[in-house]
């Protein structure tokens, strides 16, 4: 497992966090609670899903690193339990060649997830965009955003659709603000995941698609307020 520490880690000025990693290889465990010390934060450990869980659900964490294979609970199923509880944020490890893992795991609710072997400073690069995502995503000056039938409450991440209240996950409200604050634009794949997701987009990278997939469902039944612009992006109709 590649953990490299750079000279910098020291030198955020991040708050102090408190994390989980749910994995059952104790010596990454045990590296990654030194790697996370170093860099100012706390970091709690778990060996199976099932005290995963719990701990989850009986403690207030920042975030949670949540390894796909585990025993007794599966991670993909564990995050499936805290999606029904909690909307922590969660990046999900998964092994390099599980592309269906990582469909499976943006279908539970996952935020983000990094490819085993990793790499500790992508890790913790991936962390802090997850985290300012949540709290401090770049749309957060202006509050309410109407667009058509369609309002988002940036204060409350509440959204409403005529006269019907919208679930949505934390990356998916994110990702509708910024096509909804711009109706009848085409906003570039590129755009969105690097305002989104804090990385440039790669040819092959799933993760966008599966989140758009998912807004629509929720939000459009047979119409179309989100429009596939092929080999460009996307546009938000605002049309019922």
């Amino acid at each position: 497992m590649a953990l490299q520490r750079e000279s910098n880690v020291k030198a955020t000025a991040d708050r102090s966090l408190s994390l989980l990693f749910v994995d059952d290889d104790i010596e990454l465990s045990s590296m990654m609670q030194e790697y996370i010390s170093e860099a100012g934060h706390h970091l709690d450990t778990s060996f199976d899903g099932r005290d995963g869980l719990a701990k989850i659900l009986n403690h207030t964490y920042d975030l949670v690193i949540l390894d796909v294979m585990m025993p007794h609970i599966d991670g993909i199923s564990l995050l499936e339990q805290v999606r029904k509880r909690s909307n922590v944020p969660v990046i999900l490890l998964t092994a390099r060649t599980a592309k269906q893992d990582r469909v499976r795991g943006l279908n539970a609710g996952a935020d983000d997830y990094v490819p085993k072997p990793f790499d500790a400073d992508e890790l913790y690069a991936r962390i802090r965009a997850v985290l300012r995502r949540a709290a401090n995503h770049p749309f957060e000056q202006r509050q309410i955003t109407s667009a058509g039938p369609l309002v988002l409450n940036a204060t409350t991440r509440e959204v409403r659709l005529g006269r019907f209240s919208i679930d949505l996950t934390s990356v998916e409200f994110d990702i509708l603000e910024l096509l909804a604050r711009s109706p009848g634009r085409i906003v570039s794949r590129d755009e969105i995941t690097i305002l989104i997701f804090g990385r440039e987009a790669t040819p092959y990278d799933r993760f966008l698609d599966v989140h758009i997939s998912h807004l629509r469902k929720k939000l459009e039944g047979s119409k179309t307020l989100i429009r596939t612009i092929r080999g460009i992006g996307y546009m938000f109709t605002g049309q019922l």
